[in-house]
C-alpha cells in the first residue's frame, strides 16, 4: 500500500529496556479505539505503521490515544532516488506554498546518498520543476524523507498527538468523579500519565437528582473516549450523609463528609485492584482544599492520593475542560452531594482531634459497609444515553 499512517512515539523512546512493553500496550490501546475499522497495524521499537483505506477517520480516532507524539499520513516508496523524486514532486503539486524545505533522515546507512546531499538533490529537483524558493528556517511547507531499510517514507504535515504514556501502563486509579469542572480534567491528566481509571460517584437521593447522576455518567463517557475501559461506581451516600448532618457541627460537615468519602474510595480501590485515589482538588479553591483541610481529610487513608490539578488556577482548569469537551456538561445546573446543604461557614483549618471526637458520635463504619455493599456499577458507558440533559 502506497500511503499509510506513521505514528511517532515521542516520550516512549526514553524508556530503554521497557520500551517494548510500552509500545505493545500502545498498539493494543490503538486497536481498542479503532474497533472494527478496516486497517493493518505493524510496529517496532522505533515506529508504528497503520495501513488503511480511510486515513482521515483513523487519524481522528488516533487523536484520542495517549502515548502518541506525532501522526503523519505518509507515502512509502522504494529506496530509489528516482521514485523518491517523483513522489516528492507529486505531493508538492497538490499543496499551496511559496517556500519549502527538504529534511532527510537516513537511518538505512546502506543507502548510497547521505542526508545533506539528498536534501540538495531533492531540493534542486523541486526548484527545477516548481515556481518556489527554499527557506530552511521558516518554510511554508517541509517535506520529510525517512530512508529506512524497509522503504522510504515521505510526508509533509505532522499532526501533534496527545503525548504522555499509553493508558494502563501505570496500573489503575480510582477517580473521585463529581459533576464539577475539576475532576474530569484530573481524570484526563491521569490518563495522560498512563493511569487507567475507574470512577466513584457519591449520590444522595432524594437530595441529589437523577439528572446529577446522569451528568456524571456523561462526563465519564467523554473521558472514556481517551481510554475505552472506564467503569463508574455509584455509591448510595444518603444514609451516611444524613448521619453526618445529624451528629456533626455545621462547620465540620464538609470535612467529615470528605473523610468518609476517602474511606469508601480506599475500600473500593482495594476491592478493584486500584493503586491510587485520584481527585480534582485544587489548593485553596474551597474550604476543604486548604492545606490544613487536605491534611486532615487525607489522614484517613494510606493510599497514594493524586491531585493532577492541585497547582492550577481555575482558568487553567477551565481551558483544559473546554479542550476535552467536558466543560459544557460540567456547568449543567445539577447539584451533587458536595454542594447540597453547604454550610455557611465551613471550617478552613479543622482540628483532627475534633474530627475524631465527632466521628465517635455515630457508627460510620456500619454505614460505610452499607454503602460498599449497595454500589451500582456501570461497566459499559457506550450503552448509556442521556441526551435529555443538554
Amino acid at each position: 500500500m502506497d500511503n499509510l499512517i506513521l505514528i511517532k512515539y515521542g516520550e516512549l523512546t526514553t524508556k530503554k529496556a521497557n520500551r517494548s512493553t510500552f509500545v505493545k500496550l500502545l498498539a493494543n490501546n490503538i486497536k481498542k479505539v479503532l474497533g472494527n475499522t478496516q486497517y493493518n497495524i505493524k510496529f517496532d521499537r522505533v515506529r508504528m505503521y497503520i495501513e488503511c483505506n480511510d486515513c482521515k477517520l483513523i487519524v481522528e480516532k488516533l487523536l484520542h490515544v495517549f502515548g502518541i507524539h506525532g501522526i503523519v499520513v505518509c507515502h512509502k516508496v522504494n529506496n530509489n532516488i528516482e521514485d523518491i523524486k517523483s513522489k516528492v514532486l507529486e505531493l508538492l503539486k497538490n499543496e499551496t506554498f511559496k517556500t519549502f524545505k527538504i529534511n532527510t533522515k537516513r537511518s538505512d546507512k546502506t543507502f548510497e546518498i547521505h542526508s545533506m546531499e539528498m536534501n540538495n538533490i531533492i531540493g534542486g529537483y523541486v526548484l527545477k520543476n516548481l515556481d518556489t524558493k527554499v527557506d530552511v528556517h521558516n518554510p511554508d511547507i517541509q517535506v520529510t524523507i525517512e530512508i529506512r531499510q524497509e522503504g522510504t517514507f515521505i510526508y509533509t504535515n505532522e499532526i501533534r498527538g496527545l503525548g504522555g504514556y499509553p493508558v494502563g501502563v501505570q496500573g489503575k486509579g480510582m477517580l473521585m468523579l463529581s459533576g464539577g469542572i475539576d475532576s474530569p480534567v484530573a481524570g484526563y491528566l491521569a490518563l495522560k500519565r498512563g493511569v487507567d481509571l475507574e470512577c466513584i460517584y457519591f449520590e444522595s437521593p432524594p437530595h441529589t437528582s437523577v439528572e446529577a447522576k446522569n451528568k456524571v455518567i456523561q462526563l465519564a463517557q467523554i473521558i472514556n473516549e481517551y481510554s475505552g475501559n472506564i467503569k463508574v461506581n455509584i455509591v448510595p451516600f444518603t444514609k451516611l450523609q444524613e448521619a453526618i448532618y445529624k451528629n456533626v457541627p455545621d462547620s465540620y460537615v464538609i470535612t467529615i463528609m470528605r473523610r468518609m468519602m476517602y474511606r469508601i474510595a480506599e475500600k473500593l480501590s482495594i476491592l478493584h485492584n486500584c493503586k491510587a485515589i485520584i481527585n480534582g482538588e485544587s489548593i485553596g479553591q474551597v474550604a476543604s482544599q486548604t492545606l490544613t483541610s487536605m491534611g486532615v481529610i487525607n489522614s484517613v487513608t494510606n493510599f497514594p492520593v493524586i491531585r493532577p490539578v492541585s497547582c492550577m488556577d481555575k482558568l487553567e482548569i477551565i481551558d483544559i475542560s473546554k479542550k476535552i469537551n467536558t466543560y459544557e456538561t460540567s456547568i449543567l445546573p445539577y447539584e451533587d452531594c458536595c454542594t447540597i446543604f453547604l454550610p455557611t461557614h465551613p471550617v478552613i483549618n479543622p482540628d483532627i482531634n475534633k474530627c475524631l471526637l465527632y466521628e465517635m458520635t455515630f457508627d460510620y463504619e456500619k454505614l460505610i459497609d452499607e454503602c460498599i455493599n449497595n454500589i451500582e456499577t456501570i461497566t459499559n458507558l457506550k450503552n448509556e444515553e442521556f441526551s435529555d440533559l443538554l
